[in-house]
């Protein structure tokens, strides 16, 4: 992972600048036992992970067990956990996508899916949102806060956006509905070609 970070500082100019961010404490350590040792608790949590794939190191990352006893003891009482959740699309967002929401719906009282179309993946990409406090905020009050927190302008995200980013279509919306598995380290699902159906472990 240090290499990928001297990477990133070397060669990505776009967001050269936040290394040096005084602001940003850098770890690079497994993410489980980081949350494991910390005693501090957080307004939010994200896991931007690598997919969960058969044989790789993220997979347990995605499990009912660790939402529910790393994560969540973590969280603010009004505090957020945000995760990339796989391919969204309409072929392919029962690969991991559904079961990752039904999983977090388990351990979360609200629960909400977002996706974007992501063109260097050819599809739709998918990531949930989870709090025990529910989503209030408007599209306007997002902007607002936005505004607060950022010199500049967004190219991509404002209000509007994420709102539409997290209505989904018909077919996806009942899948989500309809989905049973709970994710587990012995129940896992893995993404193995992207498109391809699910394996269950």
């Amino acid at each position: 992972m240090q290499e990928v970070v001297n990477f990133g500082k070397s060669h990505l100019l776009v967001n050269k600048e936040a290394f040096y961010d005084p602001r940003l404490e850098l770890i690079i350590n497994d993410a489980r036992a980081e949350l494991e040792r910390r005693e501090e608790t957080y307004d939010v949590i994200i896991g931007d992970l690598a997919d969960p794939i058969e044989g790789g190191p993220c997979y347990q990352l995605y499990t009912k067990s660790f939402y529910e006893l790393i994560v969540k003891p973590k969280l603010n009482p009004a505090g957020i956990f945000v995760t990339q959740a796989g391919p969204a699309g309409i072929f392919s967002h029962t690969e991991v996508f559904s079961c990752i929401f039904n999983t977090l719906k388990q351990v979360f009282k609200y629960v909400v899916p977002y996706s974007a179309h992501i063109p260097s993946y050819a599809d739709t990409w998918g990531w949930i949102m989870a709090s025990d406090s529910p989503f209030t905020l408007s599209a306007d009050e997002f902007d607002m806060r936005i505004k607060q927190r950022i010199e500049g302008e967004n190219r991509y995200l404002d209000g509007k956006t994420f709102s539409s980013s997290s209505t989904l279509c018909k077919a996806v919306r009942k899948s989500l509905n309809n989905e049973t598995h709970v994710y587990s380290e012995g129940n896992a699902r893995f993404i193995y070609d992207h498109g391809n159906a699910y394996r269950k472990k």
